[in-house]
């Protein structure tokens, strides 16, 4: 299972890359294998607003569907639209081309309550 080393992380699953008060968030590989094949995506409205950990986006799958929870607080800037046509990219490319938003972020402290890539790892190795 592939963790990106410069990325932050959440208890369910989701990942963020930021850079210049912006947050590029996805899931993680471990939520995508869980998960399984990727059949749709209810992405966020642009200019919306999120609080950080609450339900902004929505994912189904051949398995189940899942709530996604934003990592920052902020506005959302941009959306993923290839998602729209292609929410296999989630699977094949969940830290790259598999990306859902990008969030103005509103305070940068709130990175203090996401883990770093190891304690990520402990946390994943922790649930079996």
């Amino acid at each position: 299972m592939e963790i990106e080393e410069n990325f932050l992380y959440t208890k369910e699953h989701e990942w963020v890359s930021i850079e210049d008060n912006i947050a590029t968030m996805g899931i993680s590989d471990y939520a995508q294998e869980a998960l399984g094949d990727v059949t749709y995506v209810e992405l966020p409205e642009e200019e919306s607003d999120v609080e950080q950990f609450e339900q902004f986006v929505s994912v189904e799958s051949v398995k189940a569907a899942s709530d996604i929870f934003a990592p920052m607080a902020g506005k959302v800037i941009e959306v993923n639209r290839k998602l729209e046509d292609t929410p296999g990219l989630i699977n094949k490319d969940c830290y790259g081309k598999g990306w859902i938003a990008k969030i103005d972020v509103r305070d940068m402290d709130e990175s203090t309550n996401l883990m770093s890539a190891e304690e990520y790892r402990n946390y994943l190795e922790s649930l079996h």
